[in-house]
Formats: structure tokens, sequence, C-alpha cells
């Protein structure tokens, strides 16, 4: 247990429930419904499974869609724009994170680069994309290994 992240000791909630409404993916955290409910009672190494299934999808969605050109300068990206994600946590966790509080042309300057595929999106544009795209894989997910409700 002492090689475990320690931030995955905490909640992925990003205070954007959805589970409350009946969705059994949660649209903020991308957690299934009996994750949050259950968080409490998990031990670490269930909340660190729960991190990894999250990291890994987000994985896949922002890096099909960003590079990381630079990895200082996205640390040093975090910091200056106060994000809160764990110093430990995944180069995807924190491009997600930063990524909204960015401005229009600001993506060189945070050590990303925009993939070709992906070149004409804006920031705005890219942080509705990745959100949408991590749901939906996450949506997937939960059919494949949960079931489908019903």
């Amino acid at each position: 247990m002492k090689d475990l992240p320690a931030y995955t000791r905490t909640t992925p909630c990003v205070g954007l429930c959805s589970t409350v409404y009946g969705d059994l993916v949660c649209r903020g955290c991308k957690r299934f419904s009996h994750e949050i409910i259950d968080w409490n009672r998990y031990d670490a190494l269930a909340k660190a499974a729960v991190w990894q299934r999250l990291e890994q999808l987000l994985e896949q969605v922002v890096m099909a869609r960003v590079e990381v050109v630079s990895v200082l300068a996205l640390h040093a990206a975090v910091e200056r724009l106060q994000v809160k994600v764990a110093l430990d946590s995944s180069l995807a966790l924190k491009v997600l994170r930063v990524i909204p509080r960015l401005e229009e042309g600001a993506l060189a300057a945070s050590g990303l680069r925009l993939r070709s595929h992906c070149a004409e999106l804006s920031v705005k544009q890219l942080r509705d994309e990745l959100d949408s795209a991590y749901f939906e894989l996450s949506c997937a997910y939960h059919e494949r290994r949960v079931g489908a409700p019903g």
C-alpha cells in the first residue's frame, strides 16, 4: 500500500454529480453510481483501482487529442493557474484540469499541442470534446463491465 500514490485515497469527485439525477455514470467525475455510494467503505486498494480505471480511460481520450510537448511547462501551468491536482497524478489528469483555465492561444505556453485532427478546436471546444469523449468511454466501459440497466 505504501507504493500507491497518496491521491488515490482521496475522492475523484469534482462537485458536479449527476448520479443524483439517475445517471449510472457521473458526468462530473466519471465514476459509476455504486462507486460514489460506496466510496467511503472502499479500502485503499479499491479506491486506487477506481482511480486507475479513470486515469486509463482519460489517458486514451486526452493523449489521442493533445500532445504533451513539455512536462515542465505543463507543471508550471498547473502551479501558475493554481489547478487543484495532485503532483503525482497522471499527465492526462493534469491536462484535463489545466485546459479549462487556459486562455485561447495558451496551449503552447503550457507545454501542450493539439494533434492534427484536433488542430482547429478552440480551447473551449477542446474542453467540451475531452469531457464528452471521457464520459462516453466511461459509459461504454460501464455497459461492458457492469452491464446495461434493466
